[in-house]
């Protein structure tokens, strides 16, 4: 059983950063990939961001990449996603996910999901 708990969403401007952090608890985090979602009002829940549980596989969203770095500490049981350059279209609110049986960007194949941070980007 893992809890995860997404902080760190809030109201930027186009151009700015913001970091996420989600932590977990439960004794299996370091067995987990972790990934960050996303859903828009009016819009299916999409795949963000993702990494195995040695960080030695990390994969984005076409959308994101260059601009989000998704990193995890295993011994303070926290994921992140660094969020850069952010624009209007980045304005969702932010999920954590954990799963052991993860071989693509589909929402299904993760077994634990956060409450979930809103991330609003004001032109």
């Amino acid at each position: 059983q893992v809890q995860l708990v997404e902080s760190g969403g809030g109201l930027v401007q186009a151009g700015d950063s913001l970091r996420l952090s989600c932590a977990a608890s439960g004794r299996s985090f370091i067995t987990y990939t972790m990934g960050w979602f996303r859903q828009a009002p009016g819009k299916e829940r999409e795949f963000v961001a993702a990494i195995s549980w040695s960080g030695g596989r990390i994969n984005y969203a076409d959308s994101v990449k260059g601009r989000f770095t998704i990193s995890r500490d295993n011994v303070k049981k926290t994921v992140y996603l660094q969020m850069n350059r952010l624009n209007l279209e980045d304005t969702a609110v932010y999920y954590c996910a954990a799963g052991r049986r993860v071989s693509g960007p589909l929402p299904y194949e993760y077994d634990y999901w956060g409450q979930g941070t809103q991330v609003t980007v004001s032109s």
